[in-house]
């Protein structure tokens, strides 16, 4: 508290009751000392429990921090094709998984897929993630060979490339909570699904096993739903041509919409589960897709012009919206990172 500057001369100070006025001004100042100390020490806590999200479930369940046996990092210069790009575990935020015996094997990789695999990153996450990275992750590309011991589950290799990242690529990440301005998935009428949607029948046969390397075509069941369960599929559709199906068996509905924007939807921000829809569901629609980047070389498609966008479809075909809103949303925080360590 700074007094203001005075007018009269040191003589007429000191002729003032000084003493007194330094007592009741220290008393004050201390007054109002600890009451903005402890104001401050409640909306510092207040921030810190807002601002961090609690630890994930799944991380919880699959046991915590876990290591490796043993790990090798290598850079990966070999130029991109589906010869050199392997892993014989599927990456990205899904549960599609075969087991491997602790085996873990994966090559020419950016450092970004490795974070989204780690962590299961959302799309928005990802993209958090990309205006954040250095030049050098965004270009370096590298293999990953590791083994651990028994016979690992897909979450806990996830937690073991949390330790590996951390240990080679010296990687420090948190998570905040921040109110954003994101899309609510919601019911188009209450109470009413669309047509290519259903709860899980309990009795339907279903698996997770990953499909075998350059599978091209996606099994289906009845429905047109994909045949494996616990991961969102993506494939052309042949009749019509020139349109994408994206389908699910067995997932929540949460699962779907933190996907959405990883499968030319043309959704570019989060989407946060408004349904109130519990369980899990199969379902699958088909829509023209919206290419963010010019496709490879090579690949040749030609968008449907006369099918629905994605949010038609999802209307039409699923009984679902999309609604803009603000909301909660756990946006990545890229700390620190460094190019990998020698093995």
């Amino acid at each position: 508290m700074t007094e203001p500057r005075s007018t009269k001369s040191p003589l007429q100070i000191v002729r003032l009751t000084f003493g007194m006025t330094l007592v009741l001004a220290v008393i004050v100042m201390g007054v109002f000392g600890v009451l903005a100390a402890r104001l401050r020490a409640q909306s510092a806590k207040g921030q810190t429990a807002a601002a961090q999200p609690p630890t994930p479930q799944w991380q919880i369940d699959a046991g915590g921090k876990m290591e490796f046996d043993v790990a090798s990092v290598k850079r990966d210069t070999a130029a991109l094709s589906p010869s050199t790009r392997t892993s014989n575990i599927p990456l990205g935020p899904q549960n599609a998984f075969t087991p491997t015996g602790g085996l873990l094997s994966i090559t020419n990789r950016t450092l970004e897929e490795y974070i989204i695999f780690a962590y299961k990153l959302t799309p928005a996450q990802d993209q958090a993630f990309l205006a954040q990275e250095p030049k050098w992750a965004a270009n370096d590309r590298y293999d990953i060979q590791a083994r651990a011991s028994g016979n690992p589950t897909k979450d806990q290799f996830r937690l073991m490339m949390q330790a590996l990242l951390a240990d080679r690529f010296k990687l420090a990440i948190h998570f905040e909570i921040r109110q954003v301005p994101v899309l609510g998935l919601v019911l188009d009428k209450p109470g009413k699904l669309g047509p290519k949607i259903q709860p899980h029948p309990s009795d339907a046969p279903c698996s997770i096993a990953a499909l075998p390397a350059g599978t091209g075509a996606i099994p289906t069941v009845a429905g047109g739903f994909p045949e494996r369960c616990g991961a969102l599929s993506l494939w052309p559709s042949d009749n019509p041509p020139g349109r994408f199906r994206l389908g699910a068996r067995n997932v929540p509905i949460a699962t779907f919409s933190n996907g959405m924007g990883n499968y030319s939807t043309g959704i570019d921000r989060p989407v946060l589960d408004k349904t109130g829809l519990e369980g899990t569901y199969d379902f699958v629609v088909e829509f023209t897709p919206q290419f963010n980047e010019p496709l490879p070389p090579g690949e040749n498609f030609t968008p449907d012009p006369s099918g629905p966008t994605f949010q038609e479809a999802l209307k039409e075909q699923l009984g679902l919206k999309l609604e803009s809103q603000t909301g909660p949303t756990e946006v990545f925080v890229l700390d620190h990172v460094e190019q990998p360590s020698a093995n």
